[in-house]
């Protein structure tokens, strides 16, 4: 099974900023919740290696379901630009940067980014997450 890295490299009280990886790439920037021990909904998911299928539901059109998240369900990787739209799944975009000034990093571009990686990455996949 192909491999994408999701590489965490800032995290404050709100939010987790980091890259996502595949073929050696730098294909999109993340943004996730802060860590908040795994609880549901507030928090991402623990660094380690996950499942990833292609899925489709109407409110996110086509993204990636993270599977066999412990203790979690329904875990996506999805178009989303500010943390508070997040409730434990990951967005994706093109750069970070404060879109709305409120002094936290947001995605920018995170749709065209999320068309790019359903072209780009295999419909299942192993996600590690360091």
């Amino acid at each position: 099974m192909e491999q994408v890295f999701l590489n965490r490299f800032k995290s404050d009280a709100k939010q987790t900023l980091g890259e996502l990886l595949f073929n050696g790439q730098k294909v999109a920037k993340t943004l996730e919740l802060a860590w908040n021990e795994n609880n549901n909904r507030i928090s991402c998911i623990p660094i380690g290696c996950y499942e990833v299928v292609r899925r489709r539901s109407a409110k996110y059109g086509n993204h990636f379901h993270i599977l066999n998240v412990p203790k979690r369900e329904f875990i996506l990787i999805h178009n989303a630009n500010y943390h508070y739209q997040l409730l434990g799944c990951i967005a994706v975009g093109k750069d970070h940067v404060d879109i709305n000034k409120d002094g936290y990093l947001d995605v920018t571009q995170s749709k065209d980014t999320m068309s790019k990686l359903l072209k780009l990455l295999p419909l299942e996949f192993e996600l590690i997450i360091s």
